[in-house]
């Protein structure tokens, strides 16, 4: 049973992210190295708030639980600011980055565009923000011991499984949506970018009531990736192409007989 509970919940966690890495990432050699070099610096943000959280833990009262519990939803929003901050810095290197592969390259244009890095870069916060947000989980699920035999509720694997996804796909969202708010310098797109990511992060202290936390998040998901989608420059009409199926007709295509060289007498 525990086996099955941690190939499911992992499969709900990190199925979309597999799947997106191996489609739209790992046969080029570019985005591999832009989602590596994305995850460190996720990793240093969240080295540095959890030094900002541990000093001031151990300079509080630590027999005071409502102090505790205010210094825990003080680092929280200190990661998720640090967060911001290391992506706006990895904008900045990336768009250097950019400028420097567009100089070498024989065409003049670089052969990964903003988009693509943004695309990548928030997939690589969002996988390696799923894999710390989860990992715990995930190897206490194998057991021995079950959920909810004491009272708790038996659905905290899954949830935390459907919250770690839903994570995952929002930084995806959110690094597409700031670094074209950053290119085009809409600051109003940024705060949103923060805001939301504030408020997910604050609708996670309502657990274990997962109505409140896990319903929002989702809903904040749809919106944050419909937003992204047009950013990216979809429309409603690249939707129905899709799910028809159909190909629409190139009037610029040329009949192979008027190509034909003209034969000889």
């Amino acid at each position: 049973m525990g086996a099955a509970v941690f190939f499911g919940c992992a499969g709900i966690a990190f199925g979309p992210a597999l799947a997106l890495v191996l489609l739209t990432v790992a046969a080029e050699p570019l985005r591999v190295i832009v989602l590596v070099a994305g995850a460190f610096f996720w990793l240093v943000s969240l080295l540095l708030a959890s030094l900002i959280w541990f000093i001031s833990v151990h300079l509080s009262d630590r027999e005071d639980a409502k102090l505790q519990y205010g210094l825990l939803v003080f680092g929280a929003a200190v990661s998720v600011l640090l967060q911001e901050a290391f992506r706006f810095a990895y904008f900045k290197l990336l768009k250097k980055a950019d400028e420097g592969l567009a100089t070498i390259s024989e065409d003049g244009r670089s052969p990964i565009s903003l988009r693509q890095m943004a695309y990548v870069s928030g997939l690589s916060f969002g996988i390696i923000s799923g894999v710390f947000s989860v990992i715990n989980i995930l190897a206490d699920s194998i057991g021995p011991g079950i959920v909810g035999i004491h009272g708790d509720s038996p659905y905290y694997f899954i949830t935390s499984a459907f919250l770690t996804m839903a994570l995952v796909l929002l930084h995806t969202f959110w690094g597409v949506i700031f670094f074209d708010a950053c290119e085009k310098r809409r600051y109003w797109c940024l705060g949103l970018v923060v805001a939301s990511h504030l408020l997910t992060s604050g609708l996670t202290f309502l657990n274990p009531w997962y109505e409140a936390s896990l319903v929002p998040i989702f809903i904040i998901t749809l919106c944050t990736g419909l937003w992204a989608f047009f950013t990216a420059g979809g429309s409603f009409h690249n939707i129905l192409k899709c799910l028809s199926c159909k190909q629409e007709d190139d009037s610029r295509v040329m009949m192979y007989s008027a190509l034909q060289v003209p034969c000889e007498d």
